[in-house]
Order: structure tokens, then C-alpha cells, then sequence
């Protein structure tokens, strides 16, 4: 899985991340979205990697403005990972 982070100027309130996590649910295939206005960030869990240039618009779509993309490997940690043998 990937973890993608959005640096995304202009949320102020809940509505404005639920408007943002709506835009991403119905655009691309994720598993999780969650954002934080007071953070100013949308963290997007995901199978597939998604275009730059499609988050840019799909932000750009909500009346916001994308400052930043960052990439990192996810792995869910749950209760049983410790156990998990690798």
C-alpha cells in the first residue's frame, strides 16, 4: 500500500475535509482518506499510486490549492503485526 500526503492551503473547517475527502473518494480507487484542516493535510491510503497532475486538479476541482505531494510506503499496523513473521 501507499500513504500519499497533501499539503492543501485553504481548509478551514470540517466541511471543507469532508468536502475534499468526498472529491477523492468519488475521483480514485482508495481505501482510507482523512484530512485535518488544522494540519492543512490530506492523507490518502491506497493500493495504486495516483498521477501528480490528477490530485492537483482533483484539488484544484474543490476550490483549494495543492502545496505539496509526498510518497511513502504503508503497512497497517494492527494488533497481530508484532506477530506477523518476516
Amino acid at each position: 500500500m501507499i500513504k500519499i500526503i497533501l499539503n492543501i492551503k485553504g481548509m478551514a473547517c470540517p466541511m471543507c475535509e469532508a468536502h475534499i475527502n468526498d472529491t477523492v473518494r468519488r475521483q480514485f480507487a482508495v481505501d482510507k482518506v482523512t484530512s485535518s484542516h488544522k494540519e492543512g493535510q490530506t492523507v490518502i491510503l491506497t493500493k495504486q499510486d495516483i498521477d501528480d497532475g490528477a490530485l492537483t486538479r482533483a484539488v484544484a476541482e474543490t476550490g483549494y490549492e495543492l502545496q505539496g505531494i509526498a510518497r511513502e510506503p504503508y503497512e497497517k499496523k494492527g494488533f497481530f503485526a508484532r506477530f506477523k513473521k518476516g
